[in-house]
């Protein structure tokens, strides 16, 4: 229609004698479907390629933005769960657990792949429904163009992502080995279809097998996925079997659980009817849309020590939120999501903390390494890859009078190779030269090595003094193939013993939980530890009552030769009944045996009352659950949809940056039009699928086909080059930038490159294989043949599979070779940096063949 209303246009003005029209430039009109629908006779060539070409990178933001849209269906649809009993081992207890109903393999095969490819598929299906079921090029060869930037790019951007001295490995390494080979042997068998056997032409046979081997992808990698065809494995002997984290769906009110909850992914569920016995001790508390509220308080008291105890129930809340999706495992749609989200200035659906909170936070994490989702991501030694240097203890003392000290460094992980390492002394009140003799060298453990002991020489000068400290430092090159472990200083007090001591308590005050049983009040010994001595200790009421709140009395402490802290132990009460903080006083006297009393003789004990503290946990646990909330990776109201819309930032504004603004702004227009897609709770997601899939996607995508070819048309440029460059980029940017975040935060390497082969798979056998059925039955009806001329496009297929080949080479070097950390992403720098530039390298050499092929520079005959 609209081209016939330009031919028109066209007839009116050439037939006028004073209209100013040069026809000429009006070219590539009939390029489109929809496009285009103005009248372009007057506008000059280089303006419209400049405004197809903006129009087209518009589109892509679009389309980045409804399969935002489209991939939160994908993952309500596919964390679909259901809940099941077991038997607790050595118990009659049955418990209930949520599994997922999805397989994550095929999830991932299925909807995970159609989400991130759904434009390059759709592009194929409107190319042939385009040109009246003929074959096209920008369909087919935008699929190999995206698979190349795919595989080639996007992991090796990833492998040098990974930060220095990590690495991560394919978790799945079976279903890798079949998505990789069906990734080879879907171009392979292009080739042959296009090429070797009826050249040009595509039989229906052919495109029935094509579309085929999707369903056939999909069985072998799911029988893989189970290890059907290898012996079984006896769960209770697995050490990394079970992954906890969020029972439930991302978008079904996720308040993800602490370290006492658990999930099972729907594999484990038929591994075997035994459940190892410290999971199943955990599901009883297992409760779908609540966080658990003893490790809520565990966390409140950890992270209080490492603030001063200021912070806020809404900060601690926050970090607590923090601490959760950190430790929680996140699949592909998550990543693709919050990736694309970053790009547009859209709702991030990750914990935003500000520098004074991730400091307190980073200082808890490095202290203590136990996370609140038990996971084992704390082998620092990556399965034995790496050999991990670390002290025996990060504090030790000595007494002056010893003359020397000696520290034990560990080596663990792997310790079949050799070594080096270096030490050095530091300074603290301890003065070298004076207080001990400084060291400086190197250590090296030889292979099967995994200890040295460093010796340091203790200056023993008679003279009182105060009790001094020291540091071992610890150091290792990151190319030695070692890394250092969490003590790698070790804090040395050389203990004056000259003098029996001083007895003082450690601070002026303590506070005990009612419901801890015992206060624990440490008495110290300074100045000296010679012989034993003793001192007496009594305590005395204050708000609390002796007898009816703690046992109080007196009693005597005694310290032998050598010890430097012993503990007062005061059983206290807990009466359950709510009441004020109560306190009382110990007090030091009457010190034997030499000792002296130092200035810290009085110590006032606190009981806080439980009830008063389970308020503020009840108050931090409250905010956690709302701030799960809105990390939720969409809305389930179309009112919060149009909010988030219309909000930079979906509303967090405090977190917004500059960038933000100005894409919120760019794509403004886009959010507000994909915000009338139903929200992804009606019918399971599947309503939202359907809508944005057939509705949304599709129509850009036939706009962008539109645009793509118009252009190429415009500047002369082919449409096999268009496609392998601006369109192959324009629709994976977003899986790009997914992957590198996936591939730093991971434990695995599955999420950011693991779905890579698997995704350029069902791109050819669904994105071609489902338009070249259609054509063929369509032409096979009429009584002819689809003809596919194999041209370009078996040449770029030909060129791909032998850089795709190479490129999985690298991978599986890296993976067995242990100088490339036994790997497939991370390792030593260098080694990571030329495996990242190799596979660069062979995109850029699959993108200068193509150009030149298709440019009749260079002829290949096929």
């Amino acid at each position: 229609m609209a081209n016939t209303t330009i031919a028109s246009f066209l007839n009116q003005t050439t037939a006028s004698p004073d209209t100013c029209v040069n026809v000429a430039n009006y070219f590539c009109s009939d390029k489109g479907i929809i496009l285009p629908i103005f009248v372009e006779a007057t506008w000059p060539i280089a303006l419209r390629a400049f405004l197809y070409l903006f129009a087209m990178l518009y589109c892509f933001m679009g389309v980045a933005i409804i399969a935002d849209v489209f991939m939160c269906s994908i993952e309500v649809i596919t964390s679909k769960t259901k809940t099941i009993s077991i038997v607790k081992p050595g118990t009659d207890i049955v418990e209930e657990v949520d599994v997922r109903i999805w397989n994550d393999t095929v999830a991932n095969l299925t909807l995970m792949a159609l989400g991130s490819s759904a434009p390059e598929i759709l592009l194929s299906i409107v190319g042939i429904i385009k040109t009246g079921f003929k074959s096209e090029e920008l369909g087919p060869s935008t699929i190999v163009g995206s698979a190349a930037f795919n595989l080639l790019i996007i992991t090796g951007v990833c492998v040098s992502a990974i930060p220095a001295g990590e690495v991560r490995k394919i978790k799945a390494v079976k279903v890798f080995a079949v998505t990789a080979f069906f990734s080879i042997f879907a171009y392979a068998w292009l080739y042959i279809v296009l090429v070797l056997n009826t050249k040009d032409v595509m039989d229906l046979w052919e495109a029935i097998v094509t579309f085929m081997f999707f369903p056939i992808l999909v069985i072998l990698a799911y029988i893989a996925d189970k290890d059907y065809c290898s012996r079984r494995v006896d769960v209770e002997k697995e050490t990394d079997h079970l992954e906890l984290g969020m029972g439930g769906s991302q978008l079904d009110q996720p308040r993800l659980q602490f370290s006492n909850s658990s999930y099972i992914s729907h594999e484990e569920e038929s591994q075997s009817g035994t459940v190892l016995a410290e999971y199943a001790g955990m599901a009883a508390e297992l409760k779908p849309g609540h966080v658990n509220k003893q490790s809520v308080s565990e966390f409140v008291k950890e992270i209080s020590k490492y603030s001063g105890g200021k912070l806020s129930p809404e900060e601690a809340a926050k970090l607590a939120a923090l601490k959760i999706q950190e430790n929680e495992k996140h699949d592909r749609s998550w990543y693709r999501v919050n990736a694309t989200r970053w790009l547009v200035g859209g709702r991030k659906v990750s914990v935003n903390v500000n520098n004074s909170l991730k400091e307190v936070y980073d200082k808890a994490k490095n202290k203590d390494e136990v996370p609140l989702i038990i996971d084992s991501a704390s082998d620092l030694s990556q399965g034995g890859t790496f050999s991990v240097v670390e002290f025996s203890a990060s504090s030790c003392a000595v007494m002056e009078s010893q003359g020397t000290v000696e520290v034990s460094v560990l080596r663990s992980g792997r310790t079949n190779t050799r070594v080096p390492f270096r030490y050095e002394t530091i300074d603290g009140t301890a003065e070298a030269g004076s207080d001990y003799i400084p060291q400086k060298d190197v250590l090296v453990f030889e292979p099967g090595e995994s200890m040295k002991n460093i010796k340091i020489v203790i200056v023993d000068d008679n003279q009182w003094e105060t009790d001094e400290t020291f540091f071992v430092k610890l150091s290792v090159d990151p190319d030695s193939g070692a890394v250092l472990g969490r003590k790698s200083i070790n804090e040395i007090t050389i203990i004056n013993d000259d003098d029996p001591g001083v007895l003082d308590f450690t601070k002026p005050s303590f506070i005990f939980k009612e419901s801890a049983g015992i206060a624990s009040v440490p008495v110290q010994r300074t100045k000296g530890s010679d012989g034993v001595i003793s001192v007496k200790w009594k305590t005395k009421d204050m708000r609390a009552v002796n007898g009816r709140d703690y046992v109080g009395g007196e009693g005597v402490l005694e310290f032998q030769h050598g010890e430097t802290e012993k503990n007062i132990d005061i059983q206290i009460f807990d009466d359950k009944d709510f009441e004020k903080d109560e306190d009382f006083m110990v007090e030091l006297s009457d010190a034997a045996g030499g000792a002296m009393i130092g200035r810290q003789r009085r110590t006032v004990v606190t009981i806080v009352n439980d009830d008063e503290y389970n308020g503020l946990v009840d108050r931090v646990l409250t905010i956690v659950n709302v701030n799960m909330d809105h990390l939720q990776l969409a809305s389930s109201t179309w009112g919060g949809q149009f909010r988030d819309a219309m909000n930079v930032n979906g509303g967090d504004v405090e977190n917004a940056t500059t960038m933000d603004y100005v894409m919120h702004f760019l794509t403004f227009g886009w959010k507000v039009m994909f915000a009338l897609t139903p929200p992804v709770n009606f019918l399971g997601g599947w309503l939202t699928f359907i809508v944005s899939l057939m509705g949304f996607i599709f129509l850009l995508t036939v706009i962008i086909s539109d645009l793509a070819t118009t252009f190429g048309c415009l500047i002369e440029l082919e449409d096999n080059i268009t496609a392998i460059t601006l369109v192959a980029m324009g629709t994976s940017l977003p899986d790009l930038f997914a992957s590198r975040t996936a591939a730093r935060a991971e434990k695995y390497a599955d999420a950011s490159i693991g779905n890579v082969t698997g995704s350029n798979s069902v791109n050819v056998f669904l994105g071609l294989g489902l338009p070249w059925l259609i054509a063929s039955i369509y032409w096979e009806a009429q009584g002819e043949k689809f003809a596919v001329p194999a041209g370009s496009l078996a040449f770029s297929v030909m060129a791909y599979s032998i850089c795709a080949i190479l490129c999985i080479i690298i991978l599986v070097i890296r993976r067995i070779v242990p100088a490339f950390g036994r790997a497939e992403l991370g390792g030593t720098p260098s080694l990571k940096y030329v495996s990242s530039g190799l596979m660069a390298s062979l995109w850029v050499l699959y993108i200068v063949l193509a150009i030149l092929e298709t440019k009749k520079v260079i002829v290949v005959p096929l």
